[in-house]
């Protein structure tokens, strides 16, 4: 076996060094109503000696009753406690349009809540003559309030066009019977109907981390999240430290085939391991070769070859990643033993 790279040290935990724990709740703290297995106690555990916030791209909510779904499931959490695209939203607009204006939400009450909080005037209808758009995700979303953003993001007779915030672009949203359309799916619909782009306030764009980020004071956090789109990418953007928890929408597969810019600092199968020893990588001298605790992982031609299986899957897939990560090579160009994304 070729020889392998790394000092010995002080095995550590995710948490070590970190003063603030952002998490995202679809997907790491919930699946529709009900809490993801070992969340609660694994955040609350964290809680004792940290500083644990909430970040969500879900704009059908307020943080009031974000906080109290939380507080239900067994967290104690206040409203402050809580991230909101529509308040990233709400400041990216303010940069657009003055507090007063007329704005056209499609959305539901955590839009609402955040306009009427900055002083703004709501309506549903493009006849209103709005300044601006704000579009966020609600489950009541119909085509009737998708046509009014259309109507009034089309350019006026003077050929202006008002500007269209959405609060996220996410295409999937895990519920309790499974995955659903998210918000990316709605901002697309009127993308389609009115050919421009929106800006975007929420994952992967760094506004509602800068926003978390001020809000805790916080010098070290890490952000922990169940997507690689907006999760990992939107914390690697905002210099901060990620986990990827498998108990969302991506998966073995889909972190073995992360670019550089959505690779997270840490892979866990669930959030008790936030509180676990987390194992040092340790590559062989010509960077083809990966260890992870007692997994070994090598790299011949174009095969990933599992060298040795170790004792748990997830060191395993760890050691994988960190192999394919390091050989600059996009995943479809190897063939991958089925076991490691099984």
């Amino acid at each position: 076996m070729t020889p392998l790279l790394g000092r010995k040290s002080k095995t550590v935990t995710p948490l070590d060094g970190v003063d603030v724990l952002l998490a995202d709740l679809d997907g790491v703290v919930y699946a529709g109503p009900g809490a993801i297995p070992h969340a609660i106690e694994s955040l609350n555990r964290a809680a004792e000696s940290i500083r644990v916030g909430y970040i969500t791209n879900n704009a059908s909510r307020t943080d009031a009753s974000v906080a109290a779904h939380l507080t239900e499931l067994g967290l104690t959490v206040a409203p402050d406690e809580v991230v909101t695209s529509p308040q990233a939203a709400v400041r990216l607009l303010a940069d657009h349009v003055p507090s007063g204006s007329t704005v056209l939400v499609v959305g539901g009450a955590g839009l609402v809540d955040e306009l009427v909080k900055g002083g703004y005037t709501v309506t549903r209808s493009a006849e209103d003559s709005p300044a601006a758009v704000l579009q966020g995700f609600a489950p009541e979303v119909s085509w009737t309030e998708l046509a009014e953003a259309a109507y009034a993001l089309h350019p006026r007779e003077d050929g202006v066009e008002i500007p269209w915030i959405a609060t996220n672009t996410d295409w999937t949203i895990p519920q309790a019977r499974g995955i659903a359309p998210g918000n990316g799916t709605l901002v697309s619909a009127v993308h389609t109907a009115v050919g421009r782009l929106a800006t975007v306030a929420g994952k992967p764009e760094t506004p509602i981390f800068e926003e978390a980020t001020a809000r805790f004071s916080a010098k070290k956090p890490l952000f922990i999240g169940d997507r690689l789109d907006t999760d990992i990418v939107g914390a690697n953007r905002a210099g901060m430290d990620s986990v990827l928890v498998l108990t969302g929408i991506d998966k073995a597969k889909h972190v073995l085939a992360a670019d550089k810019y959505s690779r997270p600092t840490f892979i866990l199968d669930d959030l008790r391991q936030l509180h676990e020893a987390y194992p040092a990588t340790r590559m062989s001298r010509d960077g083809n070769e990966a260890r992870v605790g007692t997994s070994v992982v090598r790299i011949d031609g174009n095969d990933v070859v599992i060298v040795r299986d170790g004792d748990t899957p997830i060191d395993l897939l760890r050691a994988a990643c960190a192999v394919i990560w390091a050989s600059g090579r996009a995943i479809y160009g190897f063939n991958v033993p089925e076991r490691l994304y099984s």
